[in-house]
């Protein structure tokens, strides 16, 4: 297709950390959509189902099923693609995973940042270096969290996200001031889509309760209010924001943040609102999914290169559900629907 995006990103080598998870699937769908020569760098994928299995990723693409603390495991890979972008989404960064290994998330978090700076570093292929952060997206959030948990979880994670950011900065300031690759922090909130299947997320569990036919969970109604936003707008803001670095340099080097609007929802009007969609009739549910419209009011645009969310929290909403409602009746389905909605996407970004 004939877009800025796609143009840019036809042909170049991209290197995904984190491909097997939710962002970097996304991520690496939408690069593969332009026409990318992605690598994918992760441990196989941790739930079952999962995005990556679902829509058939490693199709069309390098797939590498590695840890990112293993350093000579990840320098080999850099060795053989020779990556101009490099895509880091494979952080540890669930509040409820950091409690139950918080050394893993430290090690993860903060030693995997390192190995793909090093790398990145001895690789002078590499122009532009994209960190995701998908569960921060300003300072108060790195203090206190976004939508779960008092003290101790977030602290921990809100620690190790700091540590790697210091990283950064110290690479960063060292390293890559005059020569080699340009780096900046992404930093955003979580977001929905299909295919994402992690325990402890409103939609996932919405979706297993409503699969298995069970009643909704109480406790899902007990979240605290919700920003919802679509996964394919953070996605978005990182390929801008490496696509940035590659043409600018140094001049968008550093953090930048991508975030919702301010308005928040209940958990329990959440609730309602998935389950309509979920139970309307076929042509209604398309007919929701198709509507599209700009968000982009000022009270939507966060700091960002040149970037504000496109889609309503209703709009993402009833994407997210098509999604799952197409795996559902047919998982074949969800590649295409995955296609469907990045080009339904981009069309408005034209």
């Amino acid at each position: 297709m004939s877009h800025s995006f796609a143009d840019f990103y036809r042909g170049k080598r991209v290197l995904v950390t984190g491909h097997t998870g939710f962002e970097g699937g996304w991520t690496a769908a939408w690069l593969k959509f332009m026409g990318a020569q992605v690598c994918g760098f992760g441990l196989p994928p941790a739930t079952r189902p999962n995005f990556f299995d679902a829509t058939i990723l490693d199709r069309g693409m390098t797939s590498v099923f590695g840890d990112i603390r293993d350093r000579n495991s990840l320098a080999s890979t850099f060795t053989e693609i020779q990556p101009e972008i490099v895509i880091h989404s494979a952080a540890r960064t669930s509040p409820q995973s950091c409690l139950r290994e918080p050394v893993d998330a430290f090690s993860i978090n903060v030693m995997g940042t390192v190995h793909i700076l090093e790398e990145a570093r001895l690789t002078h292929s590499v122009r532009a270096i994209v960190l995701m952060n998908p569960d921060s997206c300003s300072e108060h959030d790195m203090r206190s969290g976004s939508e779960s948990g008092e003290g101790g979880p977030n602290q921990l994670r809100s620690a190790s996200v700091a540590s790697a950011e210091l990283a950064r900065s110290a690479f960063s300031k060292t390293f890559f001031q005059k020569i080699g690759p340009a780096v900046a922090t992404a930093r955003t909130a979580r977001a929905i889509g299909g295919g994402d299947w992690r325990q402890g997320r409103i939609v996932p569990d919405l979706v297993r309760a409503t699969m298995s036919s069970q009643p909704i969970p109480a406790s899902l109604e007990k979240e605290r209010k919700l920003r919802i936003w679509h996964v394919l707008e953070p996605v978005r803001g990182c390929l801008l924001l490496a696509k940035n670095l590659f043409e600018r340099g140094q001049k968008s080097a550093g953090v930048w943040d991508f975030a919702p609007g301010r308005e928040r929802i209940a958990a329990s009007e959440f609730i309602e609102k998935f389950s309509a969609f979920w139970n309307a009739p076929d042509d209604r549910q398309t007919n929701s999914s198709a509507a599209l419209a700009s968000n982009s009011n000022s009270e939507n645009t966060v700091v960002g290169p040149g970037w504000s969310p496109l889609l309503s929290a209703e709009q993402a909403l009833a994407w997210t559900v098509g999604w799952y409602r197409g795996f559902c009746s047919d998982p074949a389905s969800s590649l295409k629907t995955t296609h469907d909605q990045i080009e339904q996407y981009m069309l408005l970004t034209s």
